[in-house]
């Protein structure tokens, strides 16, 4: 405080001196010429540099500075500090300019003096820098910048943490409750396949409706306890449930087991079909399969009640085959129910029948008789029907039966030729139906040739009815994996696994399910190590002998172009010319039945082609 006071005085002392002189000489008087110049430099009012140099530096705390000059007390000057100033100063006598505060940066202090007559000039005096603070230095920036930007993605990856934190929790509720609803979907299917066939149900679920379908073929099994409302009357309430419970599960056992649909109990009775959903022509032969286990179940707990001295209960099964309707009936309580003349005819078979036996009608006879014993009981009146013929099924006949009158292997194998025709309908049906449009070559008509020529073949080569099966069934799903549009390139696979899904549900074991797989990879393979590879493979390639080769052959052209497996038709006609040349029959059969030599489907290949 002391040192400001002291240069005030010294600025009003300075200021008068001038005054002074500038009154006591006129403006005309001649002047030393004498050049101002920095003579010193006070810093902070307290430290003094005497001979000041030129691009000084001073640090930040440095930064209120005096120049002061040395010059003729005559002169009158003119203050600019570059990098500070807007513009000069007014015409001042102080031989001194101060400046406080400074902020960092650099600098030029310039001056301009007069001696008010002839003598003028102007000077940069000196070049000088004040640092920054250190907070404000380069390096101090850089760390802010670092220091916020580690913030912001401190900030950012905490936010990025509780966001997945939210996102994780979010998705376990979301998985939790996706779990519950597929374990919710999967009860209602179930209840619904448990009430309605599968396909039904699938068809409910998806179109909020079934329709009906008409059935040309179908058994319908009907039973019925032999006086059960005398029985109802002398039993406990809940012991007559729980005996019914019984007996029904048993027979839902059985049917299942079979591949027959339960259709309804009511009271004491049990009604079943064979044939539907899935059309066959086992069904009256698998029908009474499960009729003789009911009464062997019945017969085995009537045993055991004589012995008991208890009373027994005995049924009566009626059974007709015929045309039906099936069907949902019902808004909100839904249940699988069938119509038509057959059911009201089983169901009078099972009333026209006797306790113990299995009662069929004579239509039913006709496609079962070559599998059981059957007792001809003449024509039977019947309300409403008239007279029709009627029989007691006996037993299997002895050829199909083992030592405890189970069906025997010539019994699996003799249902296991019908059900050929029901698998080839249906590979041929998904052909028609499923197949994309562009297989020109590799379809339905393909499936019935190859399936014809093994059956021609094997019957020409004696191959034993087991063997047979298998390859019939090989021969239908060899080009099975084409049906889907996305296997073209793999069609074996596809097929392996049509094999798997489509022959279980016909009741085929494992055994006979992996000796189909082996000859589909042979074949693809061209591994022939059995008459039944050599059989499959001529019927495979039994187009290649025949007259209308040249048709199937433009058919194989079209189909492989269209999926991007013919890129030049010459090159493909060369692939075709060394198929004919390689390719031979194997089998004697095929090589008797080759219409056309390789040469003359060679020309017609060459001539139509090109």
């Amino acid at each position: 405080m002391l040192f400001r006071r002291s240069l005030k005085i010294k600025y009003i002392f300075l200021f008068l001196s001038v005054s002074l002189t500038a009154t006591s000489y006129p403006a005309v008087q001649s002047l030393q010429e004498t050049e101002p110049f920095l003579s010193r430099i006070i810093i902070n009012g307290d430290s003094v540099i005497s001979q000041p140099a030129d691009n000084m530096i001073f640090n930040s705390r440095n930064n209120n500075i005096i120049f002061e000059l040395g010059s003729a007390d005559t002169l009158v000057f003119q203050y600019f500090l570059e990098g500070f100033d807007d513009r000069w100063t007014g015409w001042i006598k102080y031989s001194f300019k101060e400046y406080t505060n400074l902020p960092a940066g650099k600098y030029e202090l310039r001056v301009r003096y007069t001696d008010l007559a002839s003598n003028a000039g102007e000077l940069s005096l000196i070049h000088f820098k004040v640092l920054p603070r250190w907070y404000s230095s380069v390096f101090a920036i850089l760390f802010y910048v670092c220091l916020v930007a580690l913030i912001i993605w401190a900030l950012y990856s905490s936010l990025m943490l509780r966001f997945a934190r939210t996102q994780y929790r979010l998705e376990n509720i979301i998985n939790k409750r996706t779990e519950d609803l597929i374990l919710e979907k999967e009860k209602t299917e179930n209840l619904l396949a448990n009430v309605l066939p599968k396909d039904t149900a699938s068809e409910l679920m998806q179109k909020g409706k079934a329709k009906k379908i008409k059935y040309n073929f179908v058994t319908v099994l009907f039973s019925d306890i032999q006086g059960f409302t005398k029985i109802a009357e002398e039993t406990n309430p809940e012991v007559l449930i729980d005996e019914l419970d019984k007996f029904f599960f048993y027979f839902d056992s059985v049917v299942e087991r079979l591949g027959i649909e339960k259709i309804k109990t009511i009271g004491d009775a049990y009604m079943c079909a064979g044939g539907i959903p899935e059309r066959n022509r086992t069904n009256p032969v698998e029908v009474i399969l499960a009729a003789l286990e009911m009464q062997d179940y019945m017969k085995t707990l009537k045993q055991r009640s004589d012995v008991e001295g208890m009373k027994y209960w005995d049924i009566r099964i009626g059974i007709h085959t015929g045309t039906i309707i099936a069907g949902v009936v019902g808004q909100k309580k839904l249940s699988y129910d069938i119509w038509g003349d057959t059911v009201n005819t089983a169901s009078r078979m099972e009333s026209s029948g006797e306790p113990g036996k299995i009662n069929i009608s004579g239509t039913t006879y006709e496609f079962v008789k070559d599998f059981f014993i059957c007792e001809h009981r003449g024509k039977m009146p019947v309300k409403y029907k008239g007279e029709l013929d009627m029989y007691f099924v006996r037993e299997i006949v002895p050829g199909l039966r083992d030592n405890n009158g189970k069906p025997n292997k010539k019994f699996i194998l003799k249902i296991q030729l019908l059900k050929l025709q029901d698998i080839e309908e249906r590979i041929i049906k998904m052909f028609d139906t499923e197949a994309p449009p562009n297989l020109y070559f590799h379809n339905s008509f393909l499936v019935k040739t190859i399936s014809t020529q093994t059956e021609l073949l094997s019957n020409a080569e004696n191959i034993p009815e087991e063997e047979f099966i298998i390859l019939k069934l090989a021969s239908v799903f060899l080009f099975a994996g084409y049906i889907s549009d996305y296997e073209y390139d793999n069609p074996m696979e596809a097929s392996l696994l049509a094999i798997d899904e489509i022959l279980t549900k016909y009741g085929f074991d494992n055994m006979v399910i992996d000796r189909v797989k082996e000859l589909i990879r042979n074949s693809y393979n061209n591994v022939l190590k059995s008459m039944a590879d050599n059989i499959l493979h001529d019927a495979r390639y039994d187009y290649l002998g025949r007259l209308d080769y040249i048709k199937l052959t433009e058919k194989l052209f079209r189909e492989e172009s269209e999926y991007g497996k013919v890129d030049d038709r010459l090159r493909w006609i060369e692939k075709q010319k060394k198929m004919l040349r390689d390719h031979e029959f194997i089998t004697n059969t095929a090589k008797l039945l080759r219409s056309v030599s390789v040469d003359q489907q060679i020309t017609s290949l060459v001539e139509r082609m090109e």
